[in-house]
């Protein structure tokens, strides 16, 4: 059975040749380090994702999580695992060096995300939220709070959660009813509530766990601008900054899950004996803005986790179809026809073609929208930063969303390539279908994702988050190489049909708001379709552009030879392969956005109006 695989060969082609990462040792954070480095990194991430991470996901899918007095039980092989990817460094790759991160830019970060989350899912939520929970500290928190838990969190010695969700509060945060009563004459806040589905929310793995709770302060306003951040450590600190006692937080419960099964998903009861301590984080009444960045930065994993999984189910795919060898092919008219491997069959073609177009196209999605945040943040130019900033802020709901939706499809896709050996665990498609599920689910589910591009990206700045997107989509057309102008006159179309959606969701939303969110989640399909049609036509002009120069100098001109020359010269074959996956993607894809805009043009309301 094939093993876990990555094409480092294509995340290196949209680093460096799509997304000229090169541009950021000009930056300011980046200064000193080279290329070379970035490429050992990724190298070196490879490696372990491949021979650490991955031999630990079926594992840890077998053993799973579950409650033993009181505590929550994480697989066995985690815990060696652990401690080489704190060794590694690998916990915090784009953090801030000075506390213990690696400084990374942020693409480099997200194709590091990508590649591990693949390799084991579950295993990263102990450090990506860890990560994501310092980092929230680090920018809001203050001096004494940075100096107890960044650099303890960055380096792996402490891990975080995210403590949103409640019983009767899981979208609507602001109904949440967990308070956090003041203490007199102490800096220290009395935490008493109950959270669920807490990623990672008990193990031993780390000394201590630091929580980020949301809560309100007893007479703060009702509602979201009422809530409050505290940070609630597992164990209580010393005077020396140390773990000492349990601080009154309860596991009451592990959740048994369709995937993921190595991540142990807690409900936590913070206070039954009225001894939970917190701090505060920041001012009061500021915890849903504080919170927000760990989201925005979470949803952002969770597209590459959907993309990771997606990328590896199709290089299982990949090599399974090179080596199942079932059925004649349909030309063979002989007595007895030989049997064939099964990636020469026309269906399993299509479905390896629509997988790798996908997952490659997520790639690039997560890879240019991490770039976007880069810029948005170090880009000497304010200009620069303003655009890279609106792009960013746009597509991030679509990098959640869009890649977690098709990156299921790419599993099923895998599952279908595979045929009645996809569903059974002895292949590892099988796990990769159940585990990226999740990702369409929490951190927003993505029809709130949808309602948020539609509802409030969209008309941020009077629509200038939406124009520059779309200005950028023209931008890329008309910068690509002619040879590829079929494709750039797919993404026109397409283009035009969002353009036209968009209109009228403008005229309709005034007068029949639930009819414009009926097509909230359709039109989120439409712009990633389009996203990504953009970024693969983007890939095939590039493509195009290098294999003339390829050939020129192997002296290739158009026949029996040129097929020849991409069998036997990788580079070659691995650029020919990007146009004609682009190809692919502009004519079965692409076309869908059209069938979409018609059918939200259509302002059908029989979902609204069914009595069910």
């Amino acid at each position: 059975m094939p093993g876990f695989r990555v094409d480092q060969r294509d995340i290196e082609f949209v680093l460096y040749e799509q997304l000229k990462l090169e541009r950021c040792l000009g930056y300011g954070p980046y200064q000193g380090m080279g290329r070379e480095t970035w490429e050992m990194v990724l190298e070196e991430g490879v490696r372990m994702a491949q021979e650490v991470l991955a031999p630990a996901n079926r594992e840890s899918d077998r053993s799973g999580t579950f409650l033993k007095e009181g505590r929550a039980v994480i697989p066995e092989v985690f815990y060696s695992l652990y401690e080489q990817f704190r060794e590694g460094g690998w916990v915090a790759p784009g953090n801030n060096p000075e506390f213990g991160g690696m400084g990374l830019p942020a693409p480099l970060t997200v194709a590091l995300a990508e590649v591990f989350t693949g390799a084991c899912s579950s295993f990263l939520f102990f450090t990506g939220l860890s990560s994501s929970a310092a980092h929230l500290i680090e920018v809001f928190g203050d001096e004494r709070l940075r100096s107890l838990c960044v650099e303890r969190m960055y380096t792996g010695e402490w891990g975080g959660t995210m403590c949103l969700t409640e019983p009767g509060a899981g979208t609507t945060v602001g109904d949440l009813t967990t308070t956090a009563t003041p203490i007199a004459d102490s800096e220290e806040y009395l935490i008493e509530g109950n959270k669920i589905f807490i990623s990672a929310g008990d193990h031993d793995l780390t000394e201590n766990i630091i929580h980020l709770v949301l809560a309100r302060v007893p007479g703060d306003c009702a509602g979201t601008k009422g809530i409050s951040l505290f940070a609630v450590p597992k164990y209580q600190l010393d005077e020396g900054g140390r773990p000492g006692e349990r601080n009154d937080v309860t596991v009451t419960g592990v959740e048994h899950k369709m995937g993921i099964k190595g991540s142990p998903t807690c409900a936590l009861a913070f206070g039954e004996e009225g001894r939970c301590r917190g701090w505060l984080v920041g001012e009061r009444t500021k915890g849903i803005v504080y919170m927000f960045q760990m989201m925005n930065e979470a949803r952002l994993l969770t597209g590459a986790q959907g993309t990771g999984i997606a990328n590896g189910a199709y290089q299982q795919a990949l090599a399974y179809a090179k080596e199942r060898v079932q059925g004649p092919a349909l030309s063979d008219r002989r007595a007895v026809p030989e049997s064939i491997p099964i990636i020469n069959h026309p269906d399993v073609r299509r479905n390896l073609v629509m997988a790798k177009a996908l997952s490659e196209g997520l790639r690039a999605l997560l890879l240019q929208t991490a770039m976007y945040a880069e810029q948005a943040k170090n880009d000497p130019e304010e200009s620069a930063r303003q655009r890279a900033g609106e792009l960013q802020n746009f597509l991030t709901p679509v990098c959640k969303a869009y890649a977690s939706d098709q990156g299921f499809r790419v599993t099923e896709l895998a599952v279908q390539i595979h045929g009645g050996y996809g569903y059974i665990s002895e292949y590892e498609v099988e796990q990769y279908m159940r585990d990226v599920k999740i990702a369409s689910l929490y951190e927003g589910t993505n029809g709130i994702q949808a309602m948020d591009l539609l509802g409030r990206k969209m008309r941020l700045n009077d629509g200038a988050l939406f124009m520059t997107w779309m200005q950028e989509l023209t931008a890329a057309v008309e910068g690509c190489d002619p040879e590829v102008g079929e494709l750039g006159e797919a993404v026109l179309a397409a283009r035009d049909c969002v353009g036209k959606t968009a209109m009228y969701f403008q005229g309709i939303s005034s007068r029949d708001v639930e009819l414009a969110f009926l097509g909230a989640t359709p039109f989120l399909e439409m712009v990633g379709h389009t996203e990504v049609g953009r970024l693969l036509m983007t890939q095939a002009s590039i493509a195009t552009e290098r294999l003339k120069v390829l050939k020129a100098e192997a002296g290739i001109v158009r026949g029996p030879m040129e097929r020849r020359f991409m069998e036997t010269n990788p580079e070659a074959r691995f650029y020919d392969a990007k146009v004609k996956t682009a190809t692919f993607y502009c004519h079965q894809v692409l076309p869908r956005v059209g069938a979409l805009s018609g059918a939200i043009l259509s302002a059908d309301r029989s979902a609204l109006e069914i009595v069910l």
